[in-house]
């Protein structure tokens, strides 16, 4: 992991602070939210190790601070679902060279759809586990499953728009910010575009 320099820590700051605060905020719509996209977002700017321990850090502070209230046993699974999200964006930023930005977008809507799925399975996992010892462990996955799947449909349609229609203008403005210059190399995500 390369250090960051004084540019870059504070852009990372003011990425936590803002994902932290948007999260926290109430909002009429439950299941709508942004700190998957800006997990990914982090993930590829500043790698998987950082992008993952942003998902993870965010979902902690949610858990005990939420809007919807205590997050209780399930902190842990939306840590880890939150921390893959950011992960997954460190890893997307290895495997493409310079491409069309409708091609990212797509990409990266499948994308946001795909690990919002992946993180609702694992925190509905997590919402099955504490009703587990009291029924059979199907009966309590079936239970949670079936219970959250309005919910998911919800959060995978939210974050498709969100990633496709987002992430293009938050990596255009981030590449204009004091310490998001330097994260972007010629042959880097959308050099050639933005």
């Amino acid at each position: 992991m390369r250090s960051l320099t004084t540019g870059q820590i504070a852009l990372l700051s003011a990425l936590i602070a803002a994902a932290v605060g948007i999260q926290l905020a109430p909002r009429p719509i439950p299941n709508v939210e942004t700190t998957s996209l800006f997990a990914f977002l982090v993930g590829i700017l500043f790698g998987s190790i950082i992008g993952g321990s942003f998902g993870g850090l965010v979902m902690l502070v949610n858990g005990f601070l939420s809007p919807w209230g205590f997050g209780g046993l399930n902190i842990p699974f939306q840590m880890a679902g939150m921390a893959i999200v950011g992960i997954t964006g460190g890893i997307y930023k290895r495997y493409f060279g310079e491409v069309s930005p409708a091609r990212v977008s797509v990409e990266v809507t499948i994308l946001g759809a795909s690990l919002t799925l992946l993180y609702d399975l694992i925190t509905n996992v997590g919402v099955a586990v504490p009703f587990m010892p009291k029924s059979s462990w199907h009966i309590a996955l079936a239970a949670s499953f079936s219970l959250g799947a309005p919910f998911s449909l919800v959060h995978v349609a939210s974050n498709s728009f969100l990633f496709g229609s987002g992430f293009i203008p938050l990596v255009k403005a981030l590449k204009r910010v004091p310490g998001g210059e330097v994260l972007w190399s010629k042959r880097e995500l959308l050099s050639s575009q933005c």
